[in-house]
């Protein structure tokens, strides 16, 4: 794996279980699986000979890609699915290689395998923010009596109790997980419109062909051609930024809360200085600011990514390879360290 910074940083900053789910196995896996039910579609509706998309499904088992190959050839084309649909067809052979691809384009390969990819993701972070939620309202359960000054624009405002504050981090985590059915409600899609959005392979079958095709990979068929309507990709970098917004505001009042004249929380496991041994930093709470302010800020750039010119666009697409793998990962270890910060909480409010 190339590295993006020091291997030191990997526990702060990084999440494996994301990289699995949405790196080059998972992508090779979905481009095939993507191949293989397009196949056995567009045999089912007489656009190529049931022989052919049996050959496909028979050799897609045995398939590995060179992906020395594939990178080199990304270089080149700007995309990987011309070398992966050649060497494919390679592995298919004979007759039955001609019809593997039939009516798609790289996009409807790369955006669909995108959804796959998703859909597991989406669950590893449902699960991660209910255990969020879970622990908070352990938080209100143990300590939500206590007296603790409210604040209002950094000032002493009037007397709450801790109870008061941790319902609205609560309210950050429920309404992120409240939020995420539609967002895999649009997420959740095939491409499959050719190449210039029209389908034009198909004719007026195309749209038995995509339900089979979607119905198969257990995706949804849009009622939009989404090849440069990327307002789904914008709204996805929207719900992650919500979710890393919602656990940087609890990791910013923690910071604040652990501050020594405060001292309105106890946590385990604070951080070491290298010059003042008496600390005791709130890392994780840091870190969880850190990673709100990061997806903040590539938000941005997902809505630069929404102008795509004419029917399809090779730099917006490329500016959401960039952002979007970089915005979940950062969604993944901020649910991790949120579920870590909240574990180690001994105490809130005062003592004494």
């Amino acid at each position: 794996m190339t590295e993006f910074f020091p291997a030191f940083l990997n526990d702060l900053l990084y999440d494996p279980d994301v990289a699995d789910l949405i790196g080059t196995d998972a992508d090779l896996a979905a481009m095939l699986a993507f191949e293989v039910a397009l196949g056995e579609a567009a045999a089912a509706h007489g656009f190529i000979p049931a022989d052919h998309a049996r050959a496909l499904t028979d050799k897609a088992a045995t398939f590995q890609p060179d992906r020395l190959s594939l990178q080199s050839a990304t270089l080149k084309d700007g995309v990987v699915i011309p070398d992966y649909v050649r060497q494919l067809r390679e592995h298919v052979g004979g007759e039955a290689a001609k019809s593997v691809h039939f009516g798609a384009t790289s996009q409807d390969v790369i955006d669909t395998a995108l959804a796959l990819k998703l859909g597991d993701t989406f669950d590893l972070f449902e699960a991660r923010l209910t255990g969020v939620a879970a622990l908070l309202e352990g938080l209100i359960e143990n300590f939500g009596s206590i007296e603790i000054p409210g604040r209002t624009r950094m000032q002493s405002a009037i007397p709450i109790t801790s109870g008061d504050r941790i319902r609205v981090w609560l309210a950050g985590v429920t309404q992120a997980l409240n939020a995420l059915e539609a967002v895999r409600e649009q997420s959740l899609i095939l491409s499959l419109a050719g190449a210039a959005g029209t389908a034009e392979k198909y004719g007026d079958r195309i749209g038995a062909v995509r339900e089979d095709v979607a119905r198969s990979l257990g995706l949804t068929v849009p009622a939009y051609v989404p090849h440069a309507a990327r307002g789904r990709i914008a709204d996805l970098g929207n719900w992650l930024s919500r979710i890393t917004g919602a656990l940087g505001k609890i990791g910013q009042d923690v910071a604040l809360m652990a501050q020594n004249e405060m001292a309105e929380v106890a946590l385990s496991g604070g951080g070491a200085s290298s010059a003042m041994p008496h600390k005791q930093n709130p890392v994780r709470a840091e870190v969880l600011v850190t990673l709100a302010r990061f997806n903040a800020t590539q938000v941005s750039a997902l809505h630069q990514s929404l102008i795509h010119e004419q029917e399809r666009s090779g730099a917006a697409w490329t500016l959401e390879w960039l952002v979007l793998p970089q915005m979940l990962n950062a969604t993944g270890v901020a649910l991790k360290h949120a579920a870590s910060l909240i574990s180690g909480i001994k105490r809130v409010g005062k003592t004494g």
